[in-house]
């Protein structure tokens, strides 16, 4: 049911935090050879590891064209469910919904505009259509935004407080907000943000513009994951600290100041030498759980023992995620969660 005479707040709905309870999650099967640059059969197989593990914790369903069901489903196992429709690549927290729930325990989603990250590619009209697509299959209720938004973009408490970067929701090629006051406001009407932290920019390396899911995420009301590069060398270095600065400063919608968690960064290089944005705050929290990237790094222990002890009771299964940033992104990208039904009552 489309529901465009009003927006997801004034119904009672907004964005619940990642660790809610899931019914289950959604992923994208890759098809786009041309983005992988020869390398699409291992991102079909780090796509199907990922979704192995997450199996473990939450049912996962995979979209798949039709004509790549078949080996989608020899991949990722019985363990996985395999549904076919239109789509033209992989990244599911970008084009999939946002998935958003009401006091009353009912799911509903937002299906956001995509322009391809501002225009950066061309025939994405399969992504773009496969948010309502898959509301409409699941019979929620569906919001559709008038502006473009991706789902890397914004992280929530789920008590009201969003993280983002201003490189991204300000951008002109996204054409979502001139300023500041008037992105807060749009975050208010389809999310629910009751106060929205401004980070500047995300990596350098991020072809997105710098989605805020490589450089913080919240791991639980009032603690904030942070990236960290600790060598002055690295490009990312000023940039990150700065952001741990300002983290270290600010109050969320409560008032509570944050506690900031640092997560230290590792670097990973393509085949031609070339910097890729590898983060280890790029991960998915499932049920009981955390999936997470490891990038064969002598960095890949520390990392998971600092994410475990973020979140204590989860258990932290890494899965390789170095085919997955050859194609610009990483396991929280290729994921997007579905509410539990009545998930924060």
């Amino acid at each position: 049911m489309t529901d465009n005479q009003a927006v997801p707040s004034a119904c009672g709905f907004r964005m619940p935090a990642e660790w809610a309870a899931h019914e289950r999650c959604w992923m994208a099967w890759p098809c786009r050879a041309e983005l992988w640059g020869g390398s699409l059969a291992d991102a079909r197989a780090a796509y199907a590891a990922v979704a192995r593990a997450i199996t473990v914790f939450e049912p996962v369903t995979m979209i798949a064209r039709e004509g790549d069901a078949a080996d989608a489903g020899v991949q990722c196992g019985p363990s996985v469910a395999i549904m076919t429709a239109p789509i033209d690549d992989s990244w599911m927290r970008d084009f999939g919904p946002t998935f958003v729930v009401s006091d009353g325990g009912e799911v509903a989603g937002v299906s956001w505009e995509f322009n391809a990250w501002g225009r950066k590619y061309r025939g994405f009209d399969d992504d773009a259509a496969l948010a309502a697509l898959l509301l409409d299959r699941l019979g929620a209720r569906r919001f559709d935004a008038p502006f473009v938004l991706e789902g890397g973009a914004i992280h929530t408490d789920g008590e009201g407080t969003v993280l983002t970067t201003e490189s991204v929701l300000l951008n002109p090629n996204r054409r979502m907000a001139g300023s500041r006051d008037a992105a807060e406001a749009l975050l208010r009407d389809w999310i629910g943000a009751e106060k929205v932290i401004w980070l500047p920019a995300g990596l350098v390396e991020d072809e997105t513009d710098g989605h805020i899911d490589n450089v913080a995420c919240f791991a639980a009301p009032g603690r904030v994951l942070a990236l960290t590069a600790p060598s002055p060398s690295d490009p990312n270095h000023a940039a990150l600290a700065a952001n741990l600065a300002l983290l270290s400063a600010e109050r969320d919608a409560r008032g509570r100041r944050i506690d900031v968690v640092p997560l230290k960064q590792t670097t990973q290089v393509d085949t031609a030498g070339m910097p890729l944005a590898a983060s280890y705050i790029n991960f998915y929290i499932a049920n009981d759980g955390i999936v997470m990237p490891s990038f064969a790094s002598s960095e890949d222990d520390a990392a998971a023992a600092t994410v475990r002890e973020a979140f204590p009771g989860r258990r932290v299964v890494q899965v390789d995620a170095r085919p997955i940033i050859r194609g610009g992104g990483g396991i929280h990208c290729i994921t997007q969660q579905q509410p539990r039904k009545g998930c924060d009552r």
